[in-house]
């Protein structure tokens, strides 16, 4: 591999490793496919949408990253929820200026495990000066109906992408817009904290290095010290973003909007910049593309669609 395009790599994979760290919550999609050797953490990588395709390996070059966290935080306002495991998967084209751009499958580019939102209902607007909110707090004691859930989408596409602030801390590495969607039968379905013209917008920063390593395979997969593909493997880093400002909740109750006034009040919502915080533990993130792309001029995201195919057990 050339060491400028190693450079390239580090920096996009240590970039997105962030990227998938702060996508603390997250919904589910649909069974993703099963993938042989070092393709295998690849499952939900957009090979075939337009802009992968049509990289030509020396203008454009196509690369896929996925990026996993175990465990995390995320405070928002008063309210501090304990993340589990999430799964980020996009595709990154990089171009020749330096610049690159976000592919993210069709699917949404986070997938991760809801959390419950400590003390649920009770802790989340209750007690409450509303008459309308104090009986529904009385009614919850030791009620199924208390458990509530948080699941962070994305509402909009990823910008403000700094390849170079990835291999470095304390700088913002990507901008991703998402809102929080608080799911319990007495908030009804549209109860978000955030929305698509007034998200919450994550700029994530390394606080510590990954540790770095590399293997090498064939197109199908199998490991090869020969082979055409190279993955880029980052371990063990952990993000935060303290700099972000939440808005107030909206669309909360069965008569939409009933509860709104009780979860921001009890929740501390909205929150400026300084009192939120996000932080993710012991990122793995892994990316792959082909090792020598200008040599496959203009096919470089043909053939990595056509690999990561071949590897489709």
């Amino acid at each position: 591999m050339r060491p400028s395009s190693a450079r390239t790599r580090l920096a996009t994979v240590s970039a997105l490793t962030a990227l998938g760290a702060f996508a603390s919550l997250g919904t589910a999609t649909a069974a993703d496919p099963s993938l042989n050797g070092e393709w295998a953490p690849f499952t939900r990588c957009p090979v075939d949408a337009p802009a992968m395709l049509a990289a030509d390996g020396v203008e454009k070059t196509p690369q896929c990253v996925v990026s996993t966290s175990a465990s995390g935080s995320i405070k928002l306002g008063n309210t501090t929820v304990v993340t589990g495991r999430t799964n980020l998967q996009i595709g990154v084209v990089q171009n020749a200026d330096g610049t690159s751009a976000v592919v993210a499958p069709s699917s949404g580019a986070l997938v991760a495990e809801p959390a419950s939102v400590p003390g649920g209902l009770l802790g989340l607007m209750c007690p409450s000066d509303i008459f309308v909110i104090t009986g529904i707090c009385q009614s919850l004691e030791n009620s199924s109906l208390n458990k509530i859930t948080a699941t962070m989408e994305s509402v909009g596409a990823p910008y403000a992408f700094d390849q170079t602030a990835g291999v470095l801390t304390d700088l913002p590495i990507v901008a991703l817009p998402v809102r929080i969607h608080l799911e319990n039968p007495l908030l009804g379905d549209k109860c978000y904290i955030g929305s698509a013209a007034k998200p919450i917008v994550l700029r994530p920063e390394n606080r510590t290095f990954p540790e770095f390593g590399m293997s090498f395979f064939r197109g199908d997969g199998t490991p090869d010290e020969a082979g055409e593909m190279s993955r880029i493997n980052l371990t063990g880093a952990t993000q935060n973003d303290s700099a972000f400002a939440v808005p107030g909740a909206t669309g909360c109750g069965l008569n939409v909007g009933l509860i709104n006034a009780a979860v921001n009040a009890k929740t501390g919502l909205p929150s400026a910049a300084g009192n939120n915080s996000l932080t993710l533990a012991n990122t793995q993130t892994h990316l792959t593309g082909l090792n020598a792309p200008g040599t496959v001029v203009p096919d470089a995201g043909r053939i990595v669609a056509r690999n990561w195919h071949s590897a489709v057990k």
